[in-house]
């Protein structure tokens, strides 16, 4: 059976699962101590700026773990216009689907909604060979998912499509193909890409800030071979190299020539011990300048 309309798996575990309640979270993450301590700005206070955001890292655990961390790249994207399709690739985490995954049409729904795929997008990429059209993969999968109701909540009332990818592959040679054709499929459009990753796993504090910090001077420096020679010769545990590095590579592809980190927390930062954490980052890729 195809399914053309995803349902929330999530609400409820990973994010509260009534609207009201949701809001109060995700209010919560803006102003939390290690969040931006800011609310978004309102889409209306971004008519006649530009956009220069071509991409965000951002985090998918709970978000009474990573919530905060994530809020700082919403909260710079709250302050430019609202991009027509956004397209959001996330790790497999299930080993369920295919090698590159792509929800190719209808709507995926949050307590705060649905949103349309953008199923054109969706069709250009098939066609380049370089993903299937494939529900299997997304079906339990939370790192996607996660990210929609920030989406939903810095954008409200506005129209946006996404294109979401679930990535099993995480080699440079996929990431790259699958970034480059990305970026001819967007090219001319008002887009955005969000590439869903947590960084180290599982490690004691000190240790995680220490692997952590070999990682973001990767994606800072928009390397994404260093991004992976670090993560495999390193044994490192970030979950979402793949994701991350289409996302440079389609920047890059985009324009896009500075990156700059946010913010970086562990779950000891945000939410109790110390002995064993999960890392967390924010970044955002530009066409010019930097945010502070």
């Amino acid at each position: 059976m195809i399914l053309r309309d995803r349902t929330p798996s999530f609400s409820g575990s990973f994010y509260e699962s009534t609207p009201s309640s949701l809001k109060e979270r995700l209010k919560w993450c803006f102003l939390d101590k290690t969040g931006p301590g800011r609310m978004p700005e309102k889409p209306s206070f971004s008519i006649g700026k530009k956009r220069e955001i071509v991409s965000i890292v951002s985090p998918h655990a709970g978000y009474v773990y990573s919530g905060p961390v994530a809020a700082h790249g919403y909260y710079q994207l709250s302050t430019e216009p609202v991009p027509d399709v956004i397209v959001v690739i996330g790790p497999n985490h299930t080993g369920m689907g295919a090698g590159v995954s792509v929800w190719g049409e209808g709507s995926w729904g949050t307590p705060l909604g649905h949103i349309p795929v953008d199923s054109e997008a969706a069709k250009a990429l098939f066609e380049a060979g370089i993903a299937e059209k494939d529900e299997e993969a997304h079906l339990s999968e939370h790192s996607i998912e996660v990210q929609l109701p920030f989406l939903q909540y810095i954008y409200e009332g506005e129209n946006f499509k996404i294109l979401p990818i679930c990535m099993m592959l995480q080699d440079h040679e996929t990431a790259s193909e699958l970034g480059k054709a990305l970026a001819q499929i967007l090219s001319g459009r008002s887009s955005l890409i969000v590439a869903s990753s947590d960084l180290t796993h599982y490690q004691p504090y000190n240790v995680a800030y220490e692997k952590d910090e070999k990682i973001s001077r990767a994606i800072v420096a928009m390397d994404s071979k260093q991004l992976y020679a670090t993560v495999v010769k390193g044994n490192l545990s970030m979950c979402g190299p793949g994701p991350v590095m289409t996302a440079i590579e389609a920047a890059k592809g985009l324009g896009a020539s500075c990156c700059e980190k946010l913010c970086y927390a562990t779950s000891g930062d945000t939410s109790g011990s110390k002995t064993q954490v999960v890392g967390y980052g924010s970044f955002i890729m530009k066409k010019q300048g930097k945010t502070h």
